[in-house]
């Protein structure tokens, strides 16, 4: 079974998920921004083995801290999409203008694309590519535990930023209905940013996706 422990890093709270399979504890790290030696603390108390670095989006607080973790451990740096990559090409000069340190450019090893499939011991999980926030952002699914990873597609009560270079709301909007919605009301996600929350409570609620607000939008 898929486990989950999430970890808040970096000044912005971005919430680093270290993920396992609970039968050979073999995981990896969603979205590793930065803080890299406490990550690293918990791993190492939780006793997971890290295989591979799986980032959503290229903003520096989801990927700042991976080139550090790949270098230490030897780890292949997954996704995300290859749209996302002037993102990651920019890190240590967007971490410099908010007086950062530490957090560094990265190239992944392998980009993602709509439909892979990532694994790690005995856990699958299944790659949506959901552009708006960022044109090459994707969510990661596990369907065995009805739970998602979806960096900054949407929060509880909220949606991603779209006023970023290459952000587009409409294009954001669309990934959520049609490419999360479908996944069922009864999934869990675990945002990039804030509380957990599922897509059911967020179509009853959520301020700009609710099944609600959609419908009175035409």
């Amino acid at each position: 079974m898929l486990k989950a422990q999430v970890v808040p890093v970096t000044e912005f709270s971005q919430n680093c998920s270290i993920i396992w399979c609970d039968e050979t504890m073999e995981g990896a790290l969603v979205d590793p921004g930065g803080d890299v030696e406490k990550l690293l603390a918990e791993v190492k108390k939780l006793g997971v083995k890290l295989t591979k670095i799986l980032l959503t989006h290229g903003h520096m607080d989801h990927a700042g801290g991976a080139a550090e973790i790949k270098e230490q451990f030897d780890l292949p740096i997954i996704g995300p999409h290859i749209e996302d990559k002037f993102w990651l090409d920019q890190i240590e000069e967007h971490a410099a203008k908010y007086g950062m340190a530490g957090l560094r450019c990265c190239t992944p090893d392998t980009w993602l694309k709509d439909g892979d499939e990532i694994t790690f011991g005995n856990q699958k999980l299944a790659v949506l590519h959901t552009p708006g926030h960022t044109p090459g952002h994707v969510v990661l699914y596990n369907e065995e535990r009805k739970v998602a990873f979806v960096g900054d597609v949407i929060f509880k009560g909220s949606i991603g930023r779209t006023d970023f270079p290459r952000g587009d709301m409409q294009t954001l909007l669309d990934a959520i209905t049609e490419k999360l919605w479908p996944l069922g009301d009864e999934v869990t996600f675990v945002p990039g940013h804030g509380p957990l929350s599922t897509f059911g409570a967020e179509r009853m609620s959520n301020a700009f996706v609710s099944d609600r607000v959609l419908a009175a939008q035409g």
